[in-house]
């Protein structure tokens, strides 16, 4: 099974995947979602987004600037106020 991960900015839809794991900068801390993660909503700081493809991969880095992210039954969702 695969965690359906999406990063949207205002300008933008940046990332739509089936993914393994991603890692979100929280403003209480770091959280890893994985496919059937609880619901969470959260506001997030600015930092790293690291999307892992599978379980074994380097993780890919995104840069983020502030926002929110939703955990879901659909997966998860970062909406960033800016992502490079």
């Amino acid at each position: 099974m695969a965690l359906h991960f999406e990063l949207v900015t205002p300008e933008r839809l940046v990332r739509s995947d089936e993914v393994y794991m991603v890692t979100v900068p929280g403003t209480e801390g770091d959280f890893a979602v994985l496919e059937g993660h609880a619901p969470l909503m959260a506001t997030i700081r600015d930092g790293n987004v690291l999307v892992q493809m599978t379980p074994n991969a380097a993780p890919e880095t995104i840069a983020v600037r502030g926002g929110l992210a939703e955990v879901n039954a659909r997966g998860l969702t970062v909406l960033a106020e800016h992502a490079d």
